[in-house]
């Protein structure tokens, strides 16, 4: 199974042997997050590095050592790959596997069970999360993505009333706000005919943005009924002048998947860390939204992020097409010693999947 990645700029310049050693140790390292020695390395890799010897492996591990692909954390430790060893890895030796029958018929019963998006979306999230053994993300930027089916208004409590937004892929967005104007039930009935017959079709910005264009056109040429419509939604937008609904959409599951790697588990300052930059809704978006439309897979490792609090962590990311050509993206985030030829096929599996729902 290929999968297009989108690469980044990577070193280059090693020699085959090289290269075959550098993916032999990410390899080892991916399972065992632990220093990898040379014997482990022509113990465990010796068909496909054809039976080369402990000391000649030695040898070039203190090449790619000099050449930053590989560190030594201790004299007499082993060595892991760095984040330059993981980009070259990644971008120049990463093979990856077809997704089992089991995990394509897992993806497959989540999208067909649920009976809304929203639940849909979340079990999707939930499923990239359980196959990777990361944190299962799946972004949406509602601004742009939002369009509208339908609106209703629900009269609650006292002069209160209750906007809801169906977007065409049916997730719903409320506001609440409170009116001082007089609104029987005709009359919000027919308000609501109104402006679903004008809404369909438009983002909410739009809407917003058509309600004042007619506003500042026509106000004297309706009659009471539509003026209350105007003062209605002029109540309802002037406390929400994004959009009113237009909030992005995160989805997030997992973050325990990270949290108890054996790089964090033990690291209680690292552990908050990662849990309040998960908290922190804008920093995530942040990656999410600039691989919206990138053509193809996008893996993010560690500083490459440009985020502090996610040094680390390694993100694998598809574009969305399903939520809106261009716009949406999902994907995981875990250790950069993530098991990427397991991960990008099944990120990749579940973007597609998504394209073919809708």
């Amino acid at each position: 199974m290929k999968k297009r990645i989108h690469k980044h700029e990577s070193a280059s310049g090693l020699t085959e042997r090289q290269g075959a050693i550098l993916a032999a140790i990410v390899k080892e390292y991916i399972l065992s997050a632990e220093p990898v020695g040379s014997k482990a390395v022509a113990f465990s890799y010796s068909a496909s590095l054809g039976g080369v010897s402990p000391a000649t492996i030695r040898n070039i591990m203190a090449e790619l050592e000099g050449a930053g692909y590989l560190a030594q954390p201790h004299t007499s430790a082993g060595r892991v790959p760095t984040e330059k060893g993981f980009r070259f890895y990644v971008d120049s030796l990463l093979e990856v596997e077809e997704p089992t029958e089991e995990a394509k018929d897992v993806f497959r019963k989540c999208l067909d069970g649920p009976s809304n998006i929203e639940d849909m979306l979340t079990g999707a999230t939930r499923v990239l999360s359980s196959l990777t053994g990361c944190a299962g993300l799946l972004f949406i930027p509602e601004r742009e993505g939002f369009v509208i089916r339908q609106i209703r208004l629900l009269p609650v409590e006292r002069n209160g009333l209750v906007v809801v937004f169906v977007s065409t892929l049916g997730l719903a967005r409320t506001r609440f706000v409170r009116t001082d104007i007089d609104i029987s039930g005709l009359d919000l009935e027919r308000i609501g005919n109104y402006l679903n017959s004008i809404g369909g079709g438009l983002t909410v910005g739009q809407l917003w943005a058509r309600l004042r264009e007619d506003m500042a056109k026509e106000r004297n040429l309706y009659d009471e009924l539509l003026s209350k419509a105007y003062s209605l939604c002029g109540a309802l937008f002037s406390q929400d002048t994004a959009g009113a609904g237009g909030e992005d959409a995160l989805y997030l599951d997992g973050k325990v998947n990270v949290l108890e790697q054996p790089e964090f588990r033990d690291n209680f300052d690292r552990m908050r860390g990662i849990f309040a930059a998960f908290e922190e809704k804008r920093l995530l978006i942040k990656i999410l939204d600039q691989c919206a439309g990138v053509d193809g897979i996008s893996i993010y490792l560690g500083s490459e992020t440009s985020v502090k609090e996610f040094e680390g962590l390694g993100f694998v990311i598809a574009p969305c097409a399903a939520i809106r050509p261009g716009r949406g993206s999902l994907g995981v985030v875990g250790p950069v010693r993530m098991n990427y030829s397991k991960v990008v096929p099944l990120v990749g599996y579940a973007s597609v999947l998504l394209s073919k729902v809708f």
